[in-house]
């Protein structure tokens, strides 16, 4: 399989009624019931939206999402997965964006704003978000301990990880849960010096054009464009440490 996919900029592959469809299928629920069985302790989610923002098409069906995996995810009557939904039209919602520095929707996010989607993580998306949402109920991140170790102890200043995903691209998954798992890692250790943010290019076109997206996942680290393609781990390590800001 290719490490990168090609990127054309153009119309959502989902429709809102499509996907807001698709997320009641029998199989689909089933299937994420199941993955979310691996589940250990509770976690939070929290969804930032604007449900009277119009061209936000993919914030209602965010919030839908993310209140099934809510209920999904739970054991013995329990929700493993806690979800916390912010609308931006509500004054009392306005300090969890601002507190979060949250400017755009929807966003999903965990560890206090440190792991986030910005843009629906859906279609291939959605198993980094699952895979995500169990490695953080379990307190692993699966990271390799001597490249862990490595980066704890280089770790000094400020990185943002931009990792530019489309929903149909196979291999952008991969990309995305190795930058969540290198912040969570850092997070456990005391060191939220890292925030990874995962960035759905249709609906941030923008973003994309920043960095002459051609192809993805694209990776910048603090501003600057390292990889196209999935970074393999050590690569990654040496260019966040390369990049942070002090």
């Amino acid at each position: 399989m290719s490490s990168e996919d090609e990127w054309v900029e153009g119309s959502h592959v989902h429709e809102d009624d499509e996907l807001m469809e698709s997320l009641e299928d029998k199989e689909f629920r089933n299937a994420l019931r199941d993955a979310l069985k691996d589940m250990r302790d509770k976690i939070d989610i929290y969804v930032f939206i604007d449900s009277k923002d119009a061209n936000c098409i993919y914030c209602k069906p965010t919030e839908k999402l993310m209140k099934i995996i809510e209920i999904e995810s739970s054991k013995a009557g329990s929700p493993l997965a806690r979800v916390h939904v912010f609308d931006k039209t509500k004054t009392k919602d306005q300090e969890f964006f601002k507190s979060f520095n949250v400017e755009r929707v929807p966003t999903v996010a965990f560890l206090q704003g440190q792991i986030r989607w910005t843009g629906s993580p859906i279609g291939q998306e959605l198993r980094a978000l699952v895979e995500t949402i169990i490695r953080l109920s379990s307190n692993d991140s699966m990271v390799d301990s001597n490249l862990a170790n490595k980066l704890y102890e280089g770790l000094k200043g400020e990185v943002v990880i931009e990792t530019v995903v489309t929903p149909t691209c196979p291999v952008c998954p991969y990309a995305a849960l190795e930058a969540n798992m290198f912040a969570f890692e850092m997070y456990k250790r005391g060191k939220a010096n890292i925030l990874s943010n995962i960035i759905e290019a249709q609906e941030n076109p923008d973003i994309a054009d920043k960095y002459s997206v051609m192809y993805v996942p694209t990776v910048a680290i603090n501003g600057v464009v390292e990889f196209v393609g999935v970074p393999p781990e050590e690569g990654l390590v040496e260019a966040i440490l390369k990049h942070q800001k002090a």
